[in-house]
């Protein structure tokens, strides 16, 4: 069973990573039951074999799989079922809905704030970073910009506090960064709205900005909804892996 080069469904289709397609296969089993709760999932080997993939792009849906809540991972004794469907992710020690709560009270105010009292090196800075992340290619370093992104609009709101509670979630979004543009193909969109916000606090304007870092935060909502609730009408007629 070749996994690899499967498609998504839908008007627009997008090419399916080699793990988006384990991810989909294996999340189907749990969802479907063949898979109980309590079962523990085959070794990493029989996985590799029966679905004819490297052992990193398995590790990749293992741990995709772990951040849905369907299962655990036990030093030395393997990978157990916990949940038959996902109902919310979580990345490192926060849930989805938990940061993205958050994240609407901090950073849409702080956008506002920032395009008020923004200095010409934090534009500097914004500018810099949004120009490194839409040439680069690799997922690993996007995801760090990205962070460093998110700090740099805290920074630029001039309040410490500020930058220390996006500090103390920045491994969480991370974390989901890295989900949702392995999981959503979510790169290129988010490099159009992170242009968006610094053009808004480029021209000073309170309420571009507030828009700007809430359409985003709605984007990266609905993006994480389609991953976690995938509408079944999008499947392939024959069944194959969801995406």
């Amino acid at each position: 069973m070749n996994l690899s080069d499967s498609q998504t469904g839908g008007s627009v289709p997008r090419r399916v990573s080699a793990m988006e397609a384990v991810l989909g296969h294996l999340r189907g089993a749990i969802e479907r039951g063949e898979y109980a709760i309590g079962d523990k999932l085959p070794s990493e080997a029989e996985l590799c074999r029966t679905l004819e993939v490297s052992r990193p792009v398995l590790r990749e849906a293992l741990r995709a799989l772990q951040t849905m809540g369907l299962t655990v991972s036990r030093t030395g004794k393997g990978t157990f079922v916990v949940a038959g469907t996902v109902e919310d992710p979580t990345f490192g020690d926060y849930a989805a809905s938990d940061l993205l709560e958050v994240r609407r009270h901090i950073e849409i105010p702080v956008a506002g704030y920032a395009a008020l009292r923004r200095t010409p090196e934090n534009l500097d800075h914004l500018a810099h970073l949004l120009d490194r992340m839409e040439q680069e290619t690799d997922t690993t370093a996007w995801v760090a910009m990205d962070t460093l992104f998110h700090l740099a609009i805290a920074e630029a709101a001039q309040n410490p506090v500020f930058r220390r509670v996006i500090e103390e979630i920045r491994d969480a979004l991370a974390r989901q960064s890295a989900f949702l543009n392995e999981l959503g193909g979510r790169r290129e969109q988010s490099n159009r709205e992170h242009r968006a916000i610094v053009e808004a606090l480029v021209d000073g304007c309170e309420h571009d900005a507030v828009e700007a870092m809430n359409h985003h935060l709605d984007r990266v909502e609905t993006t994480l909804t389609h991953i976690v609730r995938p509408q079944r009408t999008d499947l392939p007629a024959e069944g194959g892996p969801e995406a």
